[in-house]
């Protein structure tokens, strides 16, 4: 399961020499190429099919890369930085002046994590010592669609448009990063993750907003911030726990197959609603969130009933998620 020293250097190869990589990391997988190649990140756009105006996180194999790639590194993101890297945290800074317009949209400002999975750290660390070291990687899907979190996922939406994918097992926390705009006067939380808002507003010693936008806010361009996101084909509604038989009941009544998902489901469910899952907690609702929603697409259902957790914690970013899946995600 774990990718061989020699694979690791044929990555790093690939990468070198424009190709694009898949490679796990501790939230999804990600599409990686070389940051400082424009060419290989118009190429990630284009095999994912997304807007040239929608930045790239940077992915770095250490903390001590941060000033390379920031034209300057504000307080709150030191601070950050300096507790949750390695971790599914992104920042938001000014970019340095090597940073292609590809890799931010056309933005002055450039998002940068340390993700904490050993696969990417060993890619990340050694891309580093050939180079700069940045890999930019939108996560390793179609645009708009289900996440990746296994080999598979991206093997099944991807196929041969990838040049090499790394295998590491299923991402250990199944959500996107935290990214937080330190570039203000004070720190922004652009999209919930995996690391909790409030970790953030703990570490900060105040509260932090989230600043929430949908499709054209200019003020909030950043991945996985678009109303509608992670979709799966099967439709999403979100429901409460008093009200999924009852609109369960109604969709099959209509004549359309129906999965459900909820830490705690009823136990009138009509027979013909199928039970994707149960988690058992909002960190594994996290976890296998997409792999539920691959899952009921895989069954070819109509509609997927999912019963949003409550918005602490972990939490928070699951609804963000299930959100966006049902096209809500303002």
């Amino acid at each position: 399961m774990t990718p061989s020293p020699a694979e690791i250097s044929r990555a790093v190869a690939v990468l070198r020499a424009g190709g694009l990589v898949a490679f796990p990391t501790e939230t999804v997988y990600g599409l990686g190429a070389d940051a400082s190649r424009p060419d290989a990140v118009r190429r990630v756009f284009t095999v994912k099919g997304r807007p040239a105006d929608h930045p790239v996180i940077v992915h770095l194999g250490d903390a001590g890369a941060l000033g390379e790639w920031a034209a300057e590194v504000p307080p709150a993101a030191e601070l950050l930085t300096s507790q949750c890297w390695p971790g599914p945290l992104t920042v938001v800074v000014r970019r340095a002046a090597h940073v292609p317009d590809e890799v931010t949209g056309g933005l002055e400002t450039v998002g940068l994590r340390v993700p904490d999975q050993p696969v990417a750290l060993a890619l990340l660390r050694e891309f580093a010592t050939e180079g700069a070291g940045g890999i930019a990687a939108p996560s390793a899907n179609r645009f708009g669609r289900v996440s990746p979190t296994t080999a598979g996922d991206v093997r099944a939406d991807l196929g041969a448009e990838v040049d090499l994918v790394l295998d590491g097992g299923e991402c250990r926390v199944g959500v996107e990063s935290t990214i937080v705009d330190c570039t203000g006067d004070e720190p922004a939380i652009l999209r919930l993750g995996g690391l909790s808002r409030e970790r953030i507003e703990d570490l900060l010693g105040h509260p932090v907003p989230v600043r929430r936008g949908g499709n054209g806010a200019a003020d909030v361009r950043a991945p996985g911030t678009l109303v509608s996101h992670y979709a799966p084909s099967a439709q999403v509604l979100l429901v409460d726990l008093a009200s999924v038989s009852r609109v369960a009941e109604d969709a099959l009544a209509r004549g359309l197959t129906v999965g459900v998902i909820g830490e705690k489901l009823p136990g009138d469910l009509p027979p013909g609603a199928a039970v994707l899952a149960r988690p058992e907690d909002d960190a594994d609702y996290a976890r296998h969130l997409y792999r539920h929603l691959r899952a009921a697409d895989a069954a070819d259902l109509d509609t997927v009933l999912a019963v949003v957790p409550a918005e602490v914690g972990i939490g928070a970013a699951v609804a963000d998620r299930l959100r966006r899946a049902a096209g809500q995600g303002t």
